[in-house]
């Protein structure tokens, strides 16, 4: 099992990574006063160093991009200084880290917001569904629709946080454009109505996935620049777009013309079925000359298949890298899996966060 092409080792821009392996970004809820990451957050991510490549939990370019409590940003001082700590561990244990940069769009709530204002995104339509915010779950607020004249400044707050995120210490950062957050709220045909510029035809609500690509590519280098995008995710509300296929084979050809180190696929349902709506993955595959890193579902078996068959470069596993700081350890030897307890993969403390046992600690109890 070992000589699986899922423990070769892949080199990815400047970075040669131990192995195929991704950790997928998980939020997991614990930021400290001012979203600073928390400090068991070091321990967290230096337990799951043996990835191939770490990538952080979503984190927001700035409080407005913010759309849960108690999530950590990279847009101020205390921010940087806290992943800084996390990086440094990483990096020690010989691990590759990247963080993905954030701005959820109409996913979020007032109480969040500066001054409590309304939320943004590329149209004023709510999203049905809820958000945690003050210890419960409360419906999204109305979001309003960003003016022409701010999406420069937006774009500049995605280039600042790619900055700060290299003066952190993190290896490369990857662009949020999935699960129904801002990006993809441009993009898609459901929640753009936009009449402007970057409404309308594909070619316009594309445009801001684009040009955030270009401007972090331009900040920190496209060989440290990656993105998340889901074609057809349900996630957050996020109906789907008239023509995903067209739409997202565009946004591939103008994300390969930036040269970006990768794109995270992910494959149907974010957490949910594969097959949830007709798409061809391999056309994106095709298209995009950088690493293709697929995600969602996936297993051992399915991993080494989708490797072996050329159909990815890279798998992401989220929820097993959760339970399993020891992944690949696991993997490589067919060991049991631990098995996560989802009641506290969204905020809390040590419990369910960095105390699972690893292999060794499950043998030395045994002796």
């Amino acid at each position: 099992m070992s000589a699986s092409k899922l423990f070769e080792s892949y080199k990815l821009g400047p970075i040669t990574l131990s192995n195929r392996t991704v950790m997928a970004p998980l939020t997991r809820n614990r930021a400290i006063e001012g979203f600073v990451p928390n400090p068991l957050a070091v321990e967290y991510y230096a337990q799951r160093a043996t990835a191939g490549l770490l990538i952080t939990e979503a984190s927001q370019i700035s409080q407005q991009g913010q759309g849960y409590q108690d999530t950590p940003g990279i847009y101020t001082k205390e921010q940087v200084a806290g992943w800084k700590k996390v990086t440094d561990a990483v990096h020690a244990k010989g691990g590759h880290i990247f963080i993905q940069l954030w701005h959820v769009g109409r996913i979020s709530h007032t109480s969040l917001q500066p001054n409590g204002g309304a939320p943004v995104s590329a149209s004023a339509i709510k999203a049905k569904g809820k958000t945690y915010v003050n210890n419960t779950f409360t419906e999204t607020s109305e979001p309003r629709a960003l003016e022409l004249s701010e999406i420069p400044g937006l774009i500049e707050d995605y280039r600042k946080a790619a900055k700060n995120a290299i003066e952190a210490g993190f290896d490369g950062v990857e662009i949020h454009a999935a699960n129904g957050y801002l990006l993809e709220q441009f993009a898609r045909d459901s929640t753009n109505k936009r009449t402007d510029e970057y409404g309308g035809s594909i070619e316009n609500r594309a445009r801001l996935i684009l040009e955030v690509a270009k401007a972090v590519a331009e900040e920190i280098g496209a060989e440290r620049t990656g993105i998340r995008i889901s074609p057809v995710t349900p996630a957050n509300d996020a109906a789907l777009d008239s023509e995903p296929q067209k739409l997202f084979d565009y946004v591939v050809d103008g994300l390969n013309a930036e040269k970006l180190v990768y794109i995270h696929v992910v494959e149907g349902a974010t957490g949910g079925p594969r097959d949830i709506a007709p798409f061809d993955y391999a056309s994106l595959r095709k298209r995009f000359k950088g690493a293709y890193i697929a995600n969602n579902g996936y297993d051992l078996a399915l991993a080494e298949k989708v490797l072996a068959a050329g159909e990815a470069d890279l798998i992401a596993f989220g929820k097993l890298f959760i339970a399993n700081s020891d992944l690949v350890e696991r993997f490589k030897t067919g060991a049991e899996l631990n098995k996560p307890d989802q009641a506290t993969f969204y905020g809390g403390s040590a419990k369910g966060y960095t105390d699972y046992p690893t292999l060794a600690e499950k043998k030395q109890a045994a002796e």
